[in-house]
């Protein structure tokens, strides 16, 4: 394990190459799993802003599947996560013309019709995390019929796991930590790799 400030990772963070090839994976993170992505409270207000904005555009599946169950499921006991269709698609999901699950919320953002990126934990994947006693604990939560794809192309190009993750990292822990992040990551490839 990895530890930074009140951060503690899994070894793999440091040692996995990844970088997302939704050319082959299809946007499969979105589309596959037993629930919603897992989100924070503070978001939740945020995910109804960007669903009610951007509902004309969603899966008309999804938008009934809101309507019933509401966008959001969960408590602040079990924990939060958003709402999916039948199929374990997201709410969120758009095709585009590839037929790649991409997400409405981070295509608005990237066309610059919504002030937000995605929930954080979206973000972030394929690291999870989970606050206990005090800490975050993230894990790499590798899953071959979702991150294989993007492991065989980080391998191919060179990239660590550490690397792909800056933006979500800085987003989530800010500029400074992540430094110290990557400074710890490349001290432990030093150590295990040699």
């Amino acid at each position: 394990m990895i530890r930074v400030d009140d951060v503690i990772l899994s070894d793999d963070i440091a040692t996995a190459k990844f970088a997302c090839d939704i050319t082959r994976c299809k946007g499969a993170c979105c589309v596959v799993g037993d629930a919603g992505a897992p989100v924070s409270s503070a978001e939740i207000p945020v995910l109804r802003k960007a669903f009610h904005q951007l509902k004309e555009s969603l899966n008309p599946e999804a938008v009934e599947a809101a309507a019933k169950g509401g966008i959001i499921q969960g408590d602040s006991t079990s924990g939060y996560e958003i709402t999916c269709i039948a199929s374990g698609e997201c709410i969120f999901v758009l095709r585009d013309e590839n037929g790649a699950a991409v997400c409405a919320i981070q295509k608005a953002f990237y066309e610059g019709r919504f002030d937000w990126e995605k929930p954080v934990s979206c973000h972030l994947y394929p690291v999870r995390l989970k606050h206990i006693a005090g800490f975050d604990y993230a894990n790499f939560e590798y899953i071959p019929s979702l991150c294989s794809a993007g492991c065989e192309r980080g391998e191919k190009e060179g990239i660590w796991l550490s690397d792909f993750l800056r933006a979500a990292l800085v987003r989530r822990y800010g500029e400074e930590w992540y430094e110290s992040f990557l400074l710890r990551c490349e001290s432990f490839r030093n150590e295990v790799i040699e």
